[in-house]
């Protein structure tokens, strides 16, 4: 099987920089896996790599998706395997380089993903509970039908919530059973796993200077933006820091408290990133407060064994 590298880890660790140069080094080009970056005009609060950070390097499934549409898992896996082995046509390497867990997980595995259609009815349904009973109730609920699945994500993550409650109404088995099943074919490619940790307090500071930064170069001009644009946002506006935006803009926080927040969940975020990637087999766990040309010579000796 062809080798693909990836290069994984919690939010501000270091990966846009290190994938890079890897890149650079290894005649590689870049996968995106993030469920926020392929969202157009979605640039500050994603912290997108810029033209500039990417040096040349040819990245995919990065601003390719309004954020007026949905983007399952499945189409990520199915877009996400294209661009791979249109790099490999290239002769070059593939890196896939991202934290959303829930891609990753679909593509080193060989998930598959059923493309289930949206009830509606249902899914007004599930929004009349939680106005009545709270995300909590159908969070708890959830973990009743599926407790693995509920385990790994967020009571707040309502999205994830409804999606383990939709599958089960839809195909009367559970999303952890539908992914065990679909296991048994295995993945497309050889992946070759790295991924990036770093002291807790050191990462807490990145992500606390990187929601400042984040602020001071214009997210809440860019949400304000986002909803004179679009008119609904099915996904995307639930990503972290744009939901605690738009709570701002409501006037139910202040600024303070909304930067506050978008601090502490991204911290909770990274934590539950962190839980996911270490129960991956066969990854190899690089520092990512060491110098970028220390953590490429392990990977390149990695890869030439």
């Amino acid at each position: 099987m062809q080798k693909v590298i990836v290069i994984c880890g919690p939010t501000a660790s270091g990966k846009t920089g290190l994938s890079i140069e890897l890149a650079k080094k290894v005649n590689g080009e870049i996968v995106s896996c993030d469920s926020m970056q392929i969202y157009k005009d979605m640039t500050i609060g994603t912290a997108k790599p810029t033209v500039e950070e990417m040096q040349g390097i040819k990245h995919y499934l990065i601003d390719c998706v309004s954020p007026e549409q949905r983007f399952s898992v499945a189409d990520y896996k199915k877009e996400a395997t294209n661009a791979i082995k249109e790099i490999l046509a290239k002769g070059k390497v593939p890196i896939v380089v991202g934290g959303t867990g829930l891609y990753l997980e679909a593509l080193i595995y060989g998930i598959e993903y059923e493309e289930i259609e949206v009830d509606l009815d249902y899914r007004a349904h599930l929004d009349k509970i939680v106005e009545e009973k709270g995300l909590q109730y159908l969070y708890e609920e959830a973990e009743k039908i599926d407790v693995d699945a509920a385990k790994k994500i967020s009571p707040n993550d309502k999205k994830r919530i409804y999606r383990i409650l939709e599958i089960y109404k839809a195909t009367r088995k559970t999303k952890t059973q539908l992914e065990k099943e679909s296991r048994s074919k295995g993945p497309d490619f050889d992946y070759i796993l790295f991924g990036i940790n770093m002291d807790r307090d050191k990462l807490y500071e990145r992500i606390d200077k990187r929601v400042d930064i984040m602020i001071e170069n214009g997210l809440i001009e860019e949400v304000e933006t986002l909803l004179k644009k679009y008119d609904k946002f099915p996904t995307a506006m639930q990503g972290l820091g744009y939901k605690e935006v738009i709570e701002y803009l409501e006037g139910n926080l202040s600024k303070d408290e909304m930067i506050d927040k978008i601090k502490m969940m991204t911290r909770r975020y990274a934590k539950r990133q962190l839980t996911w990637f270490r129960k991956y087999e066969n990854i190899t766990w690089l520092d990512g407060l060491k110098p970028v040309e220390e953590n490429l010579k392990t990977i390149e000796q990695l890869l030439v064994n």
